[in-house]
């Protein structure tokens, strides 16, 4: 299947070139529709029963799991961001003095702080891998790298599919197979990947992934969903909320007191995950982009930038090679003859919207982007 442009399924105006889904996506109109009749919902307080707090928590649960090809939706749980979902993989693991956790460097913030005061805690280590100073094979030699520093002392890597910043690829397969040698995690940070970028748990086995919904799977801001493996179904939560409890379904009993969570990942539901207005909006977007399948977008991505990308290097500008790099999120950086600020005023004259993350313009596109926004994008800097 080819995707043709999905444009008017948004309500982005012709008059914005919108290329920063990685910032933020738009909603689609129809899930706006389902917000707006969530929100109003609330208003008859009455017609909410009690098993409504369960079915949708179900439902997005198997959809999330349907997506990511996960066999038992009770490993998937709702979550309210990376954050919450990363400390709970760290409330998890037992880590000795002179462990390491092994990070790629400039990963976004939320995938870092719980490591380092897991680390502090345990006089272990956050080893971070450097990529190479010069963009010759930056991609391929950032990867070797990461696969060497993985040694009998690493407990743990947490990496992304796909680099928030610029869009690297990391092989996941490999350091996967590395990682069992040593016994050590893989815990996945999807949020700049699933939901574009093709990903199965299956492939890649990893112990924990965890992603937000208000980007790459076109949901709303507030609401994220993880997938945690097998080895963690006696664990602890972060929250002792109600709802992750067992038999919380009746209600008659919550006042019984209750030691025993809820089957698998679903203790580590975070508490009010039955969210009336969010997860209704989050499942119908996943169960989109289902239909639209992340390897459809990746080639509609990468055949409206083809062109464009060819000519930014043709200008001077380093873009990570093809293989190594995503097609829905890439980082250009510029030589030294093109001026950042004149750029960027271009850019808003033309209302042209991207990232700057580092020292790279990243470029995020999606379905709702033409090869005539790319033109726009480039005219900019010649």
């Amino acid at each position: 299947m080819m995707l043709t442009n999905q444009k008017d399924k948004f309500k982005l105006p012709n008059s914005v070139t919108y290329l920063n889904g990685a910032y933020m996506s738009p909603l689609l109109k129809s899930i706006e529709k389902i917000g707006h009749e969530a929100v109003s919902q609330k208003c008859l307080p009455y017609e909410i029963l009690a098993e409504d707090f369960f079915t949708g928590v179900e439902k997005i649960r198997r959809a999330f799991a349907n997506f990511i090809n996960v066999s038992d939706y009770q490993n998937t749980a709702i979550i309210p961001s990376v954050s919450y979902g990363i400390s709970t993989v760290a409330n998890n693991v037992k880590l000795n003095p002179d462990d390491e956790i092994i990070i790629a460097d400039g990963q976004f913030p939320s995938n870092v702080y719980a490591w380092q005061k897991l680390a502090e805690k345990n006089k272990a280590t956050v080893k971070i891998i450097d990529p190479p100073k010069s963009f010759k094979n930056r991609g391929k030699i950032w990867n070797q790298s990461i696969l060497d520093n993985i040694t009998a002392k690493t407990a743990l890597i947490a990496i992304s599919p796909a680099h928030w910043a610029d869009g690297t690829l990391f092989d996941l397969k490999a350091i996967r197979e590395k990682t069992r040698i040593y016994n050590a995690l893989l815990i996945i940070d999807g949020a700049q990947s699933l939901g574009a970028l093709p990903f199965s748990v299956k492939d890649i086995d990893p112990d924990a992934v965890i992603t937000v919904g208000y980007k790459w799977l076109l949901g709303p801001y507030g609401l994220g969903m993880a997938y945690y493996a097998d080895r963690f179904n006696d664990g602890e939560p972060i929250e002792n909320n109600w709802i992750n409890r067992h038999n919380s379904e009746d209600f008659s009993q919550l006042v019984n007191y209750e030691s025993k969570y809820q089957p698998k990942a679903g203790r580590y539901n975070m508490g009010e995950c039955s969210n009336f207005n969010l997860v209704p909006m989050l499942t119908k977007s996943i169960e989109q982009l289902a239909e639209w399948k992340p390897e459809n977008i990746q080639n509609y991505c990468e055949h409206i930038s083809k062109n464009a990308i060819a000519e930014l290097r043709n200008l001077g500008c380093y873009i990570e090679e093809d293989v190594y790099r995503a097609k829905h999120l890439f980082g250009v950086y510029l030589p030294e003859n093109i001026n950042l600020d004149k750029l960027k005023s271009k850019f808003a004259e033309k209302n042209i919207y991207v990232s700057f993350r580092g020292n790279a313009i990243r470029v995020s596109p999606n379905v709702y982007n033409t090869e005539e926004d790319f033109e726009k994008f480039v005219s900019c800097f010649k």
